[in-house]
C-alpha cells in the first residue's frame, strides 16, 4: 500500500554530508530513494531543520543550502523524484515516482523577517512549524520552561501561512503554543507527534489537544521515534498501532497520518528502522483496522484534508 510520511531530516544529513551522500543510496540515509521505493512511499516530505547552535546571522544561509541539496541531489540526480508544489500536484504522481515536498521545522532561519519565508515559500516550502524546541522570536517550543504562546510575530507568520495554503504545525510547539495554532490557523497539522496518554512525553499532544485538532478538520501523523511511543523498553510496531488506536478513540480515524522522523532520530521501532520496512507498518495496521481506515492513515486521509481540497 503507498503512503505518505510528513516527515524526515534527510536534507539535514545531505547538508551536513557535505556532498558525501547520494541520495539515491546512500546508507546514512533511512529515507534514501531506493528505500523509500521499497517501502511504497509515495511522496515524502523534507524538513528544513536549522541547528539551535548556528550563529543566527548564518542561519538562512544554512536553510538556503539545505534547499540546495534538495533541488541538486535529491531532484536534480533523480527524474524519478517530482517535486511537489502545489497542492494540486500530489495528482500528477505516476507509478514509479516519488514526490518531494519541502517543510521548515522552526522558522529561527528567517529572524524576524517576513519577506524570508515568502522567498521559501516561493522554493517550495508548503508547511511550517513556528519552533524546534527552543524558544525564538515566533513562540515557545516544547523544551522551553517557560511555556508561552505565539508572539506577535508568530502570529503573523500563521496569517502568512493562511493567505498561502501553508500548513501550520504544531509538533514542536508549546502546550500554549499548540491552542493558539488550533484557534488562529486555517489549515493546522502535527507532522510527527503521539498521545502524551499513551507516552508522558512534552513532544506528544494532549487527548484534548487531539480533539481540538479533529474537530478541525486536521491531521495528526504519528511518529515512528520509541521515546514518543513508550516510556522504557523494547518498542515494537504493535506500541506505535496503539497510538493510532487511542487517537481513534478519540474520534481521529479520519485525521491520522505518517510522519516516521526518519533520519532524525538514533533508536528505531522493531522492524521498522528505515523506509524500506514501512510495509511492516502496514501490514500490521491491516491485521487490526479495516483496509479502508488503513489507506486512510496511509495517505488518504492527507489527500482528504489538504489545502485546496474542498470540504
Amino acid at each position: 500500500m503507498k503512503l505518505i510520511d510528513l516527515h524526515c531530516d534527510a536534507l539535514l544529513k545531505l547538508y551536513e554530508g557535505q556532498g558525501t551522500l547520494r541520495f539515491s543510496d546512500a546508507k546514512e540515509l533511512q529515507t534514501n530513494k531506493a528505500r523509500l521505493h521499497k517501502g511504497q512511499v509515495k511522496v515524502q516530505c523534507f524538513a528544513i531543520f536549522i541547528d539551535p547552535d548556528i550563529p543566527s546571522d548564518q542561519k538562512f544561509q544554512v536553510a538556503l543550502e539545505q534547499i540546495d541539496y534538495f533541488y541538486k541531489e535529491v531532484l536534480g540526480k533523480n527524474p524519478d523524484i517530482i517535486h511537489i508544489k502545489e497542492w494540486s500536484d500530489f495528482e500528477r504522481i505516476t507509478i514509479g515516482q516519488i514526490g518531494a515536498m519541502l517543510t521548515l521545522e522552526g522558522v529561527d532561519a528567517i529572524g524576524n523577517d517576513l519577506m524570508k519565508l515568502h522567498i521559501l515559500y516561493q522554493l517550495g516550502v508548503r508547511s511550517v512549524g513556528l519552533t524546534w524546541n527552543n524558544a525564538n522570536l515566533a513562540a515557545d517550543g516544547a523544551g522551553e520552561p517557560r511555556g508561552g504562546g505565539l508572539t506577535i510575530f508568530g502570529k503573523e507568520i500563521v496569517k502568512f501561512n493562511n493567505e498561502h495554503q501553508i500548513l501550520t504545525d504544531i509538533s514542536h510547539l508549546s502546550d500554549n503554543g499548540i491552542w493558539e495554532v488550533i484557534e488562529l490557523a486555517k489549515f493546522p497539522i502535527a507532522s510527527h507527534s503521539n498521545s502524551r496518554t499513551l507516552c508522558n512525553h512534552l513532544r506528544n499532544v494532549t487527548d484534548e489537544q487531539a480533539m481540538a485538532m479533529f474537530n478541525r478538520n486536521a491531521m495528526i501523523h504519528v511518529i515512528y521515534n520509541p521515546p514518543f511511543i513508550k516510556e522504557s523498553g523494547e518498542v515494537t510496531i504493535n506500541d506505535l498501532v496503539k497510538h493510532i488506536y487511542h487517537f481513534c478513540s478519540l474520534g481521529g480515524v479520519r485525521h491520522i497520518g505518517l510522519g516516521s522522523d526518519f533520519d532524525g532520530i538514533s533508536t528505531f521501532v522493531k522492524n521498522l528502522e528505515d523506509a524500506s520496512k514501512t510495509q511492516n507498518l502496514i501490514n500490521e495496521l491491516l491485521q487490526h483496522f479495516k483496509e479502508d481506515e488503513v489507506r486512510g492513515f496511509a495517505y488518504q486521509n492527507f489527500l482528504d484534508h489538504r489545502p485546496g481540497v474542498l470540504r
